[in-house]
């Protein structure tokens, strides 16, 4: 086990839902092991209301949310990731900055809570089984053996998960 934190960037296409949660859960439950951030190919430039609802909810604090491009994780200086996620099937099949290092890759899509329709409890609900899923995903990433692992089982891991229904 390497002392360094393993690096993660969760993408979306908006980034103000999803990967900031995943962002958020995973800093937050890897406890130091991991070290997470998130981008989107086309920000929305702000962050969901009700992510940051949710967040505050759970006892996150959510100074650290803001809604940027997947940009200023390619250029001199960024983290080296180890991991990328996309949640959304659109930033999956997007063509993506090259990263440095060749992090592994995985498409964990999570359905939008952003584009749930009814009332604000209804849309609030979309958000909390949102963070449901990514905080079972993450759990079953923080459960993986990674130093006994090769690479290629590790991605049919990491693939696995993102499959993952429950």
């Amino acid at each position: 086990m390497t002392d360094t934190p393993y690096s993660v960037l969760f993408l979306c296409t908006g980034n103000s839902a999803r990967s900031i949660i995943g962002e958020a859960l995973l800093n937050r439950d890897g406890k130091g092991r991991f070290r997470a951030w998130s981008a989107g190919s086309h920000p929305k430039g702000e962050v969901h209301p009700f992510t940051l609802d949710l967040l505050k909810s759970i006892g996150i604090d959510t100074g650290f949310a803001q809604s940027k491009s997947w940009d200023e994780f390619a250029e001199p200086g960024a983290p080296e990731f180890d991991f990328i996620f996309t949640v959304c099937d659109t930033a999956a099949n997007e063509t993506c900055p090259i990263w440095p290092g060749h992090p592994m890759t995985a498409h964990w899509g999570i359905p939008d809570p952003a584009a749930a329709q009814g009332t604000d409890a209804e849309k609030h609900l979309a958000f909390a089984e949102a963070a449901r899923q990514l905080g079972t995903r993450i759990s079953l990433l923080l459960s993986l053996p990674m130093a006994s692992l090769d690479r290629m089982t590790l991605k049919t891991r990491l693939d696995a998960i993102g499959q993952t229904q429950d």
